[in-house]
């Protein structure tokens, strides 16, 4: 395991411990933050995750949404909005928001950790930006 892989497993697992059911996405991203991670992709069908750290890069690939060829949904920003609000009260699990992301035509988003913000896309160019809280852990 390289350094890179071993400090962004580090870095989970801590933000796993201390992140809370509700409103626990900016817990997560600072715990990153704090271990070098400065942006995160997520390429949502593929549930395909890249990191890009100081210590290198680190893909993490996760159960696809799809396989083989399937149409594309047409991004709506109000289930994406929805997709979010319900992750943030704590009611979904990470694949369930992923689920609905895809669902609400999400092709993939990003993570600037130093920004604090995370921009989906759809196929089409349409994106839609959302800034989260930075927290003291």
């Amino acid at each position: 395991m390289s350094n890179a892989t071993a400090n962004l497993q580090a870095a989970l697992e801590r933000a796993s411990a201390i992140r809370p059911k509700v409103g626990g996405f900016p817990y997560l991203a600072e715990a990153l933050r704090q271990a070098g991670v400065r942006h995160c992709r997520m390429a949502v069908p593929s549930h395909a995750m890249l990191y890009l750290t100081e210590a290198g890069p680190v893909a993490v690939q996760g159960e696809p949404l799809c396989t083989g060829m399937v149409d594309v949904a047409p991004f709506d920003r109000e289930a994406l909005v929805a997709a979010l609000r319900s992750d943030q009260a704590g009611e979904t699990s990470f694949p369930e928001f992923v689920e609905g992301c895809w669902k609400a035509g999400v092709v993939w988003y990003d993570v600037d950790l130093n920004a604090r913000t995370c921009t989906y896309y759809g196929a089409d160019g349409d994106d839609y930006t959302e800034s989260y809280p930075g927290v003291d852990i």
